[in-house]
């Protein structure tokens, strides 16, 4: 999600199987995984639900990571940036995620967090020194336009007094703990460690953080007794999370940052049509123009290549 440097596969690259599979694997999953969560909203507190995900994620993270050989000792940085990353990614931003889904479809919801890189890029400029390209920031003003007019679709056809905006700003928060957590990643410290030592551990915390959150918020832990909100957890903790984040960051590695976030792209599509079809998302031409703007928006802005001058 930082502009792309130099030395990278040409674009064709994203046409090769282990590219392209990965990448069309980890959409498919994000872009489903918004309306799981909307799905367990009812069953139990959002901080609880946030909770199970990833206490089952975790331990599973750690299996993958000592299936792979990795080492799992880090030292006294590498717990720093680990607790960095739990507290934002894994607790911080679907915590807000969650909420927001109270008050927006989970299409919508979907379509800002789409726009992560628009920060990400920014906080990369002032912390890790990346350049902002000039068609970048076109591209974003583009997708910032449409997501407005997908916004004010949303609050005429749902009307929920003050409630819809509390759904964008709970959804901005958690775009702005994602970018934290993705940039500060990005770091030397970071570079240094494998990915899925990073993330077992910073899921850990997160863990940890979510279980002392909820118990603050919501009080004693609920564990529903439906089977299908078992499954659904499941789905988010094993497919949503232990499978995607090591292939999505794997995939940065591979094709860089800029170009592996037209990932965002697809998510965004799937996530919409699932919203339409589960959700009874009503179509307009405001909100019909508004999807093309983000998504041309976003597309504008990954295809970023020469610095700003």
């Amino acid at each position: 999600m930082i502009p792309m440097a130099e030395g990278h596969p040409p674009p064709h690259a994203l046409l090769r199987p282990g590219i392209a599979i990965p990448f069309l694997i980890v959409a498919l999953i994000w872009g489903s995984t918004w309306f799981v969560i909307l799905g367990q909203n009812d069953a139990a507190p959002a901080s609880w639900s946030i909770t199970w995900r990833f206490l089952i994620a975790t331990p599973a993270m750690f299996a993958v990571a000592a299936a792979m050989r990795r080492p799992l000792r880090l030292n006294a940085a590498g717990h720093r940036l680990a607790v960095l990353v739990g507290v934002t990614q894994f607790c911080g931003n679907y915590n807000f995620v969650y909420r927001a889904e109270e008050y927006l479809t989970s299409g919508i919801v979907a379509v800002m967090i789409g726009l992560l890189l628009v920060p990400n890029t920014i906080l990369a400029r002032v912390v890790l020194g990346q350049v902002i390209t000039r068609r970048f920031a076109i591209g974003s003003a583009i997708a910032i336009a449409g997501i407005g007019l997908l916004l004010l679709h949303e609050a005429r056809m749902a009307p929920l007094g003050g409630q819809v905006w509390l759904g964008v700003l709970l959804a901005l928060a958690a775009m702005l703990c994602a970018s934290i957590s993705n940039v500060m990643q990005a770091n030397e410290t970071g570079k240094s460690l494998p990915t899925v030592s990073l993330l077992a551990w910073a899921m850990l915390y997160g863990t940890a953080c979510d279980a002392v959150l909820a118990w603050f918020i919501a009080g004693p832990p609920v564990l529903p007794t439906s089977a299908a909100y078992w499954w659904g957890t499941a789905y988010l903790a094993i497919a949503g999370s232990v499978v995607t984040f090591p292939m999505y960051y794997t995939l940065i590695r591979q094709i860089g940052a800029g170009r592996a976030s037209y990932n965002g792209v697809v998510v965004i599509v799937i996530a919409m049509l699932i919203s339409t079809l589960f959700e009874s998302y009503r179509w307009s031409l405001l909100a019909g123009i508004g999807a093309l703007l983000a998504l041309a928006g976003l597309v504008v802005a990954l295809r970023a290549r020469k610095p700003l001058t």
